[in-house]
């Protein structure tokens, strides 16, 4: 089976200071940089910390519970 990567909507806006960013589907992943670069580069690193985040606390909160890990695959749109 190949596994086809879930694309997501990156969006920066120009500020004074230089660039802002963020992940319309993933409400938290959002960031800052001096260039379009820089804020490219941080946005991949806040997608990884958001994602780690809530999977931290998704194990957290089922601690002892008896439950079904799998691998889910979006299919492409």
């Amino acid at each position: 089976m190949s596994i086809t990567p879930m694309n997501l909507t990156a969006i920066f806006m120009k500020v004074p200071e230089g660039y802002v960013g963020f992940v319309e589907e993933l409400p938290g992943a959002n960031t800052q940089g001096s260039t379009l670069d820089e804020a490219r580069s941080n946005l991949r690193e806040a997608v990884a910390l958001v994602l780690n985040a809530n999977r931290a606390m998704s194990e957290q909160s089922l601690e002892g519970a008896a439950v079904i890990r799998e691998t889910f695959v979006l299919p492409a749109a």
